[in-house]
């Protein structure tokens, strides 16, 4: 299974996505979930971003708190709400929500 998780809450618990074990797991930070690509804790990334997973958040969520694409890691991905469509029609199988 190819599952994109999205995840709109800024918590620092991952007992959810420790429990998943799809083939490919896509992390699509959205809402306050993009904290997670840009607020570090006592000089660490987010748990969040410690799995084996394509990363993205959305760029229209990360500019109305006030971010821009320069504020997020190489590893993560800014995408549109257009992109985030394709991505659930083209790469991923099954979506849940954080």
């Amino acid at each position: 299974m190819k599952l994109a998780a999205f995840v709109s809450d800024y918590r620092n618990t991952v007992d959810t996505l420790d429990r998943l074990k799809p083939e490919k797991l896509g992390i699509i930070l959205i809402q306050n979930g993009v904290y997670h690509a840009t607020t570090k804790e006592k000089g660490n990334a987010s748990p969040v971003l410690g799995y084996s997973a394509d990363y993205y958040v959305l760029q229209e969520d990360l500019e109305t708190r006030g971010y821009t694409s320069a504020d997020v890691g190489d590893n993560i991905k800014v995408i549109t709400v257009s992109d985030v469509v394709d991505l659930l029609f083209n790469d991923y199988d099954k979506s849940a929500w954080l």
